[in-house]
């Protein structure tokens, strides 16, 4: 059986070292890119347990990108996704859109190193019906 591969999906290099590296860090496979076109190639060719969505990235259409996902996965992966404290409607918006864990940065950064291993091995179904704004 292959070990567990993530996807996240930031244009934030800092912040995505640090993601990874945490990731790396906890024994866990999450490939970085840069745009929803390759994220969704990718999670064709790898089928991800996690995805995990910078809400602040250009170009993104979350609703579009959970639609593709489930189309283009064996398995859905489980969704997280985390954007400013203040964009509001956008952590709204991403949850109404179907992930599975919406959260404010702040908040994201903070549960990363407990919770990361417990996203990659989640279910994608049923959506968890709260959203950390």
């Amino acid at each position: 059986m292959e070990a567990p591969i993530g996807l996240l999906l930031s244009e934030d290099m800092i912040f995505t070292s640090r993601i990874v590296g945490t990731a790396r860090d906890l024994g866990l496979m999450l490939k970085s890119l840069r745009s929803m076109a390759n994220i969704l190639q990718e999670a064709q060719k790898q089928s991800p347990t996690c995805v995990i969505v910078d809400l602040a990235n250009p170009m993104l259409n979350v609703p579009e990108l959970i639609s593709q996902l489930r189309k283009s996965c064996a398995t859905m992966p489980y969704v997280v996704a985390y954007g400013s404290h203040v964009d509001a409607s956008g952590l709204r918006a991403a949850r109404d859109a179907g992930c599975n864990l919406v959260l404010p940065r702040s908040k994201f950064v903070e549960d990363l190193p407990r919770e990361l291993p417990v996203w990659f091995g989640a279910t994608a179904t049923p959506r968890s019906p709260e959203c950390a704004l």
